[in-house]
């Protein structure tokens, strides 16, 4: 029985999951989680990208010495956008910058000012957001850029490190916004206008290609497994999509619910249309020829930074409890406005936003819950009204994986709002698709489709169905509050204007 390890990490944890196959089932075990986070260092927030490469170490460690694993597959999967910057001799020049942080705040503004958005989405196929790759690098300092040999993305840096070997895998370019989405290569023209040429990228890879094995200097220095480096789809939403277990007919929707959420659907062919522009739709790569057509929504974060604020003193399902039992929609709230990302007190700014729109604020920590789940559930109602319309295709089924697939109350309030059956789960889908990827390149899977079907047999899958509203749909009224209190192009894009 071969063993698979998937190194699956967030923006406020990472962890080393165990994945082997059984007849026709999937085992997974925890090996080695641990923290994640930026600190304000040099001038921005920045990765501690050293911390994650020690604690990846450390859990190859524990999977030999403790589980007994002479031997192993492995493939890593994090968030998008960020990178580092290589020097000459081979080594990062700074620790990588934080999507979070404050430099791109106005850049999307700066860049458009020579080509269009529309000329830019047509190009690339992927939405405005301020901290997608391109515009950090408009703003990267130039010092640092004239200094770099190399640019490589997150995932694909963790890779480098511990073989050696560096490359750019596709579903986590596309994220860049520099990708051509017809040519499927860099786009020449967005990369001169960020002072980098194509030449600085590693060369594009597919999900699924072998990297090679763990360099000598650490295998020497450490008592880890024998493992093979496998680049399987490392953006995790990319992976969260091959790991969620849909069947049958594409009538289904995905809902990646974790820090951030992304919904969307998997398409053969990218949308990028004058509508999918309009409503700010991204046509993100994903493995196996197929795209992810999502939106970002601002997700299970702000739920963490209330958390994190009363000192965590209450659990997630506490949280989600005492939510329930607040009367619901009291307030409508445009999660995606960019004073969500990042700001100092999450809970002062969530109620200077209702106290600016004249609303009532909400002060416990179930009725700031409450305010979260009941908007993000009209969100996901919305996104899903507009997904039907730009792809011409009903949606019977939206498919919730992740974290965020744990909260009943936030499933219910989906699904009544949006009249549509919930499939959710499961909660570890990430890594189950980088687990996936893993095993079909090693042929002990033949291809998605059969992952996915051992997926669903293999994990307990929760199943949610409309049930009647007790007060008028508050979809209408939140689409006019949206309409009347936002400056937007289009009425659910504040993240990235």
């Amino acid at each position: 029985m071969n063993n698979y390890i998937a190194v699956d990490i967030g923006a406020s944890s990472g962890r080393l999951m165990l994945g082997q196959l059984s007849g026709n089932k999937i085992r997974i075990k925890e090996l080695h989680r641990f923290d994640n986070g930026f600190k304000f260092e040099n001038g921005h927030d920045r990765w501690q990208i050293d911390h994650l490469i020690d604690e990846i170490i450390i859990g190859l460690e524990k999977a030999k010495q403790k589980y007994n694993i002479q031997d192993a597959y492995l493939g890593i999967d994090t968030w998008a956008v960020d990178y580092v910057l290589i020097d000459q001799a081979g080594d990062k020049l700074d620790d990588p910058i934080s999507y979070r942080d404050s430099r791109t705040k106005d850049t999307v503004a700066k860049l458009t000012r020579k080509y269009s958005k529309e000329y830019i989405y047509k190009k690339t196929g992927i939405q405005f957001l301020d901290f997608n790759t391109l515009y950090q690098l408009f703003e990267e300092d130039k010092t640092n850029l004239k200094k770099a040999k190399s640019i490589i993305m997150i995932p694909d840096y963790i890779g480098y490190r511990l073989t050696g070997k560096a490359v750019t895998e596709v579903t986590n370019a596309s994220t860049t916004q520099m990708l051509n989405l017809r040519e499927g290569l860099f786009d020449s023209e967005l990369l001169s206008e960020v002072n980098v040429t194509s030449e600085m990228f590693p060369p594009l890879v597919d999900a699924g290609t072998k990297l090679g094995s763990i360099k000598e200097d650490i295998t020497s220095k450490h008592d880890i497994p024998n493992c093979q480096v496998i680049t399987v789809a490392t953006h995790d939403t990319a992976s969260a999509v091959v790991g969620t277990p849909a069947s049958g007919e594409n009538n289904w929707a995905f809902l990646s619910s974790g820090t951030w959420s992304l919904i969307g659907r998997e398409l053969n062919v990218p949308e990028n249309g004058s509508m999918a522009f309009n409503e700010n739709y991204t046509n993100e790569w994903g493995a196996y020829g197929t795209y992810r057509f999502l939106k970002n929504i601002m997700g299970m974060w702000i739920v963490q930074r209330i958390k994190h604020e009363y000192q965590d003193r209450f659990g997630f399902a506490e949280m989600a409890k005492l939510a329930s039992e607040v009367k619901p929609f009291q307030q409508y709230i445009d999660l995606n406005d960019e004073r969500f990302i990042n700001p100092k007190s999450m809970i002062h700014e969530l109620q200077c936003y209702c106290k600016e729109t004249n609303q009532i604020i909400p002060e416990t920590i179930g009725e700031l819950v409450s305010a979260i789940y009941c908007n993000l559930s009209l969100m996901y109602a919305r996104e899903l009204e507009k997904l039907e319309e730009i792809t011409h295709k009903p949606i019977h089924t939206l498919n919730i994986v992740g974290g965020g697939s744990n909260v009943s109350y936030l499933n219910q309030l989906t699904s009544n709002l949006a009249n549509v059956n919930i499939a959710a789960g499961p909660s570890e889908a990430t890594a189950l698709g980088n687990l996936v990827v893993q095993m079909i390149t090693e042929n002990d899977i033949d291809d998605l489709a059969e992952a996915r079907e051992i997926i669903s047999q293999s994990f307990d899958i929760g199943f949610f169905q409309p049930q009647p509203l007790s007060q008028k749909n508050p979809l209408t009224d939140y689409k006019k509050f949206l309409k009347e209190n936002t400056n937007e192009e289009n009425s659910s894009n504040n993240v990235s204007q």
